[in-house]
């Protein structure tokens, strides 16, 4: 213990020194207390008098204000979102944002000291801690409970069943550990750059020495971290594993020996050159038979054309290949021909394809060219441009030989695509006008925010329409549904063609997340909200951000349509932009309730295809 030097020491008087620092005293009575209690006293003051050594960077104890604001961050954190989550990403959510927080909080104590004459004494500060110590447990467990009662609300809202594993100890202790990592690897940093400084300032005038250390520090966390452990390492072990998986082929897919479809033994295209997901395009095909089962007539066998990447060098070479698989095929003389837009993986969503194929009796073709085997949120960083390249020369191609085709022979042109699909189909076009004057129509699922053209209507869109459900000049050739029955009628009977349909969930994390999230109050906070989204909701700096990007990565936990989810809704969408001859509501929910049969939900959190 520390003492004043007035002070005195156990047992050399009547009373305590007036001197003596908070704690040390029982009672006005008292003499000194026991061993034990004043050890258990010593323990709860050690932040305060016993700092160690003043150069410690790494092992020093935390700032208390820094240590409040971290767990008003924490608390935040515990706020729900757009989606439900499970309590071991809430766990990592809490040390990302309670790190966060004490960097702010240590931040400003610094300068708080630096600048302010005034400190409080440490009788203040001792029953600050005191507090601290003894108000934090219970506010941490009566915040979980109540996130856990928010979580349950948020469920009811999307049709999840109300049971909830909310492990408050679990959550609790992951969110100290990452928050303990993050504050570790800072201060490693910090000392690092001190280091250096004392280094320099052999060399160079301390100012000097202080902006070269700092600049070289800030150099080398960024290259380590971009260059050495994401790209060299996550995205070579992404890269790698997704090669892999493009190499492989599904349980249950087959080689298909049908000339009208990629990979057959007629194909321009070979199986092996197709990649997972071209295989389990081509490899499921619907055959006339099991559409004639459902609509009762007579149908044809449906055209898929699928380029894979491994089958071109450059994206024209891949765009030409698919426009002479489509003449080989027969393409051209079908009622409707559909561009898909691929995800990164090269996904396409088999109930958008089969609802159309359906819904023409076969009589249909659908093209697609792979321009990466990466999963989505690697293409999003990675390959960005390579997908809007790709899908532009294929859309120019195939429009530059549809347009060829006498024009009463032609097909109706459609476009499609979902998640990063529909990111690569908007950048074929210049705008929402170039589209409709191109295309005969379009069906665009789940839209990224960077998607160009749909932020530009939604920027746009009609003064009484929320963002999470825009009306854009009066639906005119544009609508927006989360529940198409509904939503659709959103701008009255008045819908000329070609029809854009975007499918949007107001609670999907992909048609939200964005960098702006830091800093920034979305629009889709403000009232009135989603019918999905919870009254609890709010913005908070840093917060939201993570908690919307840990919303991606568990935006299928939930059914349709919900999250990422859209279910069957492309079968009401087609019906609105192509309205088949003799097609009815009943044959609309009949086909629904068939394709949610045949691809029912997955499993889990985590039930991206992509």
């Amino acid at each position: 213990m520390l003492y004043t030097a007035g002070g005195a020491g156990p047992g050399s008087g009547p009373a305590p020194s007036p001197n003596v620092p908070f704690g040390d005293r029982v009672g006005p009575d008292s003499r000194w207390p026991s061993r034990a209690r004043r050890t258990a006293l010593r323990v709860l003051r050690r932040p305060l008098v016993d700092r160690g050594d003043p150069r410690w960077l790494v092992r020093r104890w935390p700032d208390l204000f820094a240590c409040l604001v971290a767990l008003s961050f924490f608390w935040l954190s515990l706020t729900p979102s757009l989606v439900p989550r499970p309590w071991y990403l809430q766990g990592v959510i809490g040390g990302i944002t309670a790190a966060i927080g004490y960097g702010l909080g240590a931040l400003l104590a610094t300068l708080y000291r630096r600048l302010a004459p005034w400190r409080p004494d440490e009788t203040v500060r001792a029953r600050c801690w005191l507090g601290f110590h003894l108000l934090t447990p219970p506010l941490v467990i009566f915040l979980l409970s109540r996130s856990a009662d928010m979580q349950r609300e948020l469920r009811r809202l999307q049709a999840l069943p109300p049971a909830l594993t909310w492990h408050s100890l679990m959550i609790a202790l992951i969110s100290l550990a990452v928050a303990l990592a993050l504050l570790t690897v800072a201060r490693g940093i910090r000392l690092g750059t001190r280091l250096l400084i004392e280094v320099l300032h052999r060399f160079v005038p301390g100012p000097v020495a202080v902006a070269l250390a700092v600049l070289l520090s800030s150099l080398l966390v960024v290259f380590t971290g971009r260059d050495l452990v994401f790209e060299r390492g996550v995205l070579t072990v992404a890269e790698r594993i997704a090669a892999t998986k493009d190499a492989s082929t599904d349980p249950g897919v087959l080689r298909p020996y049908s000339p009208l479809v990629s990979g057959s033994p007629d194909s321009l295209v070979s199986w092996e050159r197709l990649g997972n997901k071209g295989r389990t395009f081509t490899g499921t095909v619907l055959s006339a038979r099991e559409i004639s089962a459902l609509t009762g007539a007579p149908a044809l066998q449906p055209v898929r054309v699928y380029v894979g990447r491994a089958a071109h060098e450059t994206h024209r070479e891949g765009a030409e290949l698919a426009v002479r698989e489509l003449e080989r095929t027969g393409a051209f003389d079908r009622s409707v021909l559909l561009i898909a837009g691929t995800t990164g993986t090269g996904w396409i969503n088999p109930t958008t394809v089969e609802a159309l194929e359906y819904m023409t009796g076969g009589d249909s073709a659908v093209v697609a060219v792979q321009y990466s085997h990466l999963p989505s949120w690697m293409s999003f960083v990675v390959d960005q441009q390579e997908a809007g390249d790709s899908t532009r020369a294929l859309v120019d191609a195939v429009h530059e030989r549809w347009s060829r085709q006498p024009e009463d022979t032609r097909p109706l042109l459609l476009v499609s695509g979902e998640s990063m699909g529909v990111q690569a189909i908007e950048a074929a076009f210049t705008d929402i006008d170039d589209l409709v004057d191109r295309m005969d129509g379009g069906l665009l699922v789940g839209p990224p925010d960077a998607s160009p053209i749909h932020g530009g209507l939604t920027d746009d869109r009609d003064p009484d329409s929320p963002v999470w459900r825009p009306v854009w000049r009066g639906g005119e050739h544009v609508r927006f549904a989360q529940f198409p029955e509904t939503d659709l009628a959103r701008g009255g009977a008045d819908w000329a063609h070609p029809r854009v349909i975007y499918l949007q969930n107001a609670s999907d994390p992909v048609v939200w997340w964005s960098p702006d999230l830091l800093f920034r109050r979305p629009e889709w906070m403000n009232e009135p909200l989603g019918p999905d989204v919870t009254g609890a909701i709010d913005w908070f700096p840093f917060v939201t951000f993570w908690q919307t990007t840990v919303d991606m990565a568990v935006s299928y936990g939930a059914p349709a349509p919900h999250g990422h989810r859209y279910g069957a809704n492309p079968v009401d969408a087609w019906a609105a932009i192509v309205e088949p001859e003799g097609w009815t509501a009943s044959d609309t929910r009949r086909l629904r309730t068939l394709l949610e049969e045949r691809h029912p939900p997955r499993a889990g959190w985590a039930g991206t295809p992509d």
